[in-house]
């Protein structure tokens, strides 16, 4: 069995960790706003770009495009979104894991194989913290599978990568766990601060509160599935 993880909302808490960096933005350039409000800002107009983005299209160009768009709503400028961009990214590597995520998924880790399934280009997924927990051959990018969430093709291709062995995906956001669900993959939803249950989609059979909790529902799940 492989069980695959969500990289920037079940393993990393990514809005603290970026809006660490957006927080340093705003104070040297005396914009007036706080690190999350920036964040929340731009993670919305991020995410929303990801439905409609398609291949050969990358993370980087979805995630700048959100940035410069956020930064001309808010009346800031524009012209600094690239570098803003970059600087993000380069401290992707500081942003923190949830604190129960490393012992949970070397839990997991003794009943499957464990990867990532992100909608994040390759470099970026390899200076994350979660990179280091995971096998780097299940690392499954948007950028390798040539889809983004919560598109059925970049769990279409998923399940085929991890073809004979079953697949189990470990989702915190609405539309991940929604994504997943709706693709006929099997999905276990990790409560995660901020996140809820697409009221509108199916909802997941497996939840847990603590990612400590996974270890025993991939047990059970590799009871079950062929």
């Amino acid at each position: 069995m492989i069980v695959t993880f969500d990289l920037f909302s079940a393993l990393t808490d990514s809005r603290t960790g970026a809006s660490r960096t957006f927080a340093e933005i705003a104070a040297e350039r005396g914009w007036g706003m706080t690190g999350p409000e920036l964040y929340d800002a731009w993670d919305a107009r991020n995410k929303a770009a990801q439905r409609d983005a398609r291949p050969p299209t990358t993370f980087r160009e979805v995630s700048r495009s959100a940035l410069v768009a956020t930064y001309d709503a808010l009346g800031l400028e524009p012209r600094l979104a690239a570098g803003d961009l970059d600087r993000l990214h380069d401290g992707v590597g500081e942003w923190p894991l949830w604190p129960d995520v490393t012992d949970a998924v070397a839990a997991v880790a003794g009943h499957a194989r464990v990867g990532l399934l992100s909608n994040v280009d390759d470099d970026l997924a390899r200076a994350t913290r979660a990179h280091a927990l995971v096998d780097p051959s299940l690392v499954l990018s948007s950028q390798r599978l040539g889809a983004f969430k919560p598109s059925p093709e970049i769990y279409a291709a998923a399940r085929a990568e991890a073809a004979p062995e079953p697949l189990v995906h470990v989702a915190a956001s609405a539309r991940d766990v929604r994504g997943a669900l709706e693709a006929g993959l099997v999905a276990v939803r990790l409560v995660r601060p901020g996140h809820v249950v697409d009221p509108d989609g199916p909802q997941p059979a497996h939840e847990v509160h603590d990612a400590a909790d996974l270890a025993a529902v991939v047990a059970a799940l590799g009871q079950d599935l062929p």
